[in-house]
């Protein structure tokens, strides 16, 4: 099994107003996730969170703890969100198996040590989606799916974003040290994403858009709202969203996207808000 790692540092916004195309896609966009037979991971500086795959085909793909992380095992000091966009699998987890249908996510708490990812069909792989942060407390391993998760309707399709939130990961549905994860899918016709925009000064996000044709892509916004930057993404690939940074995305389709964010603020709804006429 091959183990992919790449670290990415945190950057300022005034150095951000300067970048090209090529450095806001070096230093923001995750476009080699989802390989088979790999555990992807990119640990970002930005609440140290850690955006990944894996995708077990012809064997098993296990949560091993690269030299990077100077740790014993992943999850000595970190708590886990996945989430399934592929096929039928499941996750073994400490000699308890959780199987996982698509869309369907586990919470996998501190101190976990043998973690390991399954595909009930190979020629229809399941696709993990994982979100790791630091954790300070052990919380119990959970499954998650789209029944017995909050769910926002959110939009309308006159101004094309109509959209579902389903809150897979947050503090009213699994108790978590900070990490928090959903899923929000759009309905067609609507292509965009996080309207008003917003920022969350006290907790990054990292989105991963994904049930987007090949052909199609979905254009990510980032930035200060007066100084906001763009950045095509294709079908399976992230964005990491500084705390200053917006996010919003709109699609050349509709799409699916998830969101993960960590920080010391738990509280979903905390965010500063910026309507389409004030941003630049």
């Amino acid at each position: 099994m091959t183990v992919l790692f790449d670290s990415r540092y945190p950057t300022h916004p005034d150095d951000v107003k300067h970048y090209d195309t090529d450095q806001l896609r070096q230093h923001f966009l995750v476009d080699n996730l989802m390989q088979a037979d790999k555990l992807v991971l990119c640990y970002t500086h930005y609440e140290r969170v850690i955006v990944g795959s894996a995708v077990p085909v012809k064997a098993a793909v296990k949560l091993e703890a690269p030299e990077p992380l100077k740790a014993e095992y992943f999850l000595q000091r970190r708590e886990l969100g996945i989430i399934n966009v592929g096929g039928s699998g499941k996750v073994s987890v400490d000699g308890s198996d959780y199987e996982l249908k698509n869309t369907e996510a586990l919470y996998v708490g501190m101190g976990a040590r043998e973690v390991s990812f399954h595909s009930t069909d190979s020629a229809k792989p399941a696709k993990f989606y994982l979100n790791s942060a630091p954790a300070h407390h052990a919380y119990p391993t959970k499954h998650l799916t789209m029944d017995n998760c909050t769910v926002l309707q959110m939009g309308a399709l006159e101004t094309s974003n109509e959209r579902a939130i389903h809150q897979l990961m947050i503090n009213d549905v699994v108790q978590t040290c900070q990490l928090q994860m959903g899923l929000t899918v759009l309905k067609p016709g609507s292509v965009w994403n996080t309207m008003p925009a917003h920022q969350h000064d006290r907790r990054m996000e990292a989105y991963f858009y994904f049930n987007l044709a090949d052909d199609q892509r979905v254009c990510h916004f980032m930035g200060q709202p007066q100084q906001t930057r763009h950045i095509w993404v294709a079908n399976e690939q992230a964005v990491v969203s500084p705390a200053w940074s917006i996010h919003s995305g709109c699609g050349t389709s509709n799409y699916a996207f998830i969101w993960g964010m960590a920080g010391e603020n738990l509280d979903y709804h905390d965010m500063d808000k910026f309507p389409a006429s004030a941003m630049k």
